[in-house]
């Protein structure tokens, strides 16, 4: 063997060495999980439920950072602007990744260039809910009476650009009714003014309302996806209530910023596997209305660039735009 050939192969054994080093010492402090929402919502409950799992499993400690505003806008940019090293995640979701980049004029980042994929952990749909005294008792009559009166009915969402929002939007231009949208700072303010009967409807993710439906809070019309929510089996789909073709869903997606090591994002991907394939951990997901989700890294990369073109095309067609 040439010396030239001994220093090239002693340099990749030493490159393997400290790659492998620098994967066993990962993490060298707190995980920060930048949540783009406020706590209790969808995005925030799912996230610190994969949090408490990994954490059981490794010992590693986390820190859940809620940083809400811009339909998720604010805290994605942390993400996509906080240290490459493995140590500042973001829980993304269907509107910060996917829907975002068509519906406002500016962003503050790339979403298909900002962040690298690391898990799929959950979907789900949106739940058409009212207040209980509404006269809506079906999709049908809360239609009728958006036609009867234009843009006096008023559609809460959990912010401007969030799946909810969209769905609404979608919603009205099938059913060919004009309601009044009421944007909030969050999922939980949504349902507190539901509640108090100050808006009429609401699209809002299972984990912000399901304890009101159970208990009789708050009455679900219907669901967004192609089919039932196992959680409702009782509450059919928008599709059912007369809009064929229906279906939305609310995805998450652990991601890490751009130029996040390869090893550190797969070693992220197999402990967030690990615990969220614990049946105990699908069976949570779906007592809280979520669907949970798979698959490596590469995986997650394909649905995320799937999705993105997918809600593209549905913010063109809705002719949603936001400043």
């Amino acid at each position: 063997m040439s010396s030239s050939l001994r220093l090239a192969c002693a340099a990749l054994l030493s490159g393997a060495a400290c790659l492998s080093h620098a994967q066993s010492g990962y993490p060298s402090q707190p995980i920060k999980v930048i949540v783009p929402f406020p706590p209790a919502g969808g995005t925030d409950v799912v996230a610190r439920l994969v949090v408490e799992k990994v954490r059981a499993a490794t010992g590693w400690t986390f820190i859940v950072d809620n940083k809400a505003g811009a339909g998720g806008n604010i805290g994605m940019d942390a993400v996509a602007k906080s240290k490459a090293d493995g140590h500042t995640l973001g829980m993304g979701q269907t509107a910060n990744l996917a829907i975002n980049p068509s519906l406002y004029s500016k962003m503050p980042y790339d979403a298909t260039k900002a962040f690298v994929p690391v898990a799929l952990v959950a979907g789900q749909p949106v739940v058409l809910v009212v207040n209980p005294s509404s006269p809506f008792k079906t999709v049908a009559d809360l239609v009728a009476a958006a036609k009867a009166k234009p843009s006096t009915v008023t559609m809460a969402s959990a912010g401007n650009g969030t799946v909810g929002h969209l769905t609404g939007e979608i919603f009205s231009k099938q059913a060919g009714i004009k309601v009044n949208h009421i944007p909030y700072k969050g999922a939980g303010p949504a349902a507190t003014d539901l509640l108090g009967g100050t808006v009429d409807f609401y699209f809002a993710t299972p984990q912000a309302v399901l304890s009101f439906v159970k208990t009789g809070k708050l009455r679900a019309l219907a669901v967004s996806s192609a089919k039932r929510l196992p959680v409702l089996p009782e509450v059919p789909t928008v599709a059912e209530a007369g809009f064929k073709g229906f279906d939305t869903t609310d995805w998450k997606l652990l991601v890490a910023p751009a130029g996040t090591p390869a090893d550190i994002v797969n070693r992220l991907n197999a402990e967030v596997e690990k615990a969220m394939s614990k049946p105990e951990t699908a069976a949570q997901l779906l007592a809280e209305g979520s669907i949970p989700l798979s698959g490596s890294a590469q995986q997650a990369a394909q649905y995320l660039k799937a999705e993105q073109q997918r809600w593209s095309a549905v913010v063109r067609e809705s002719n949603v735009k936001l400043d």
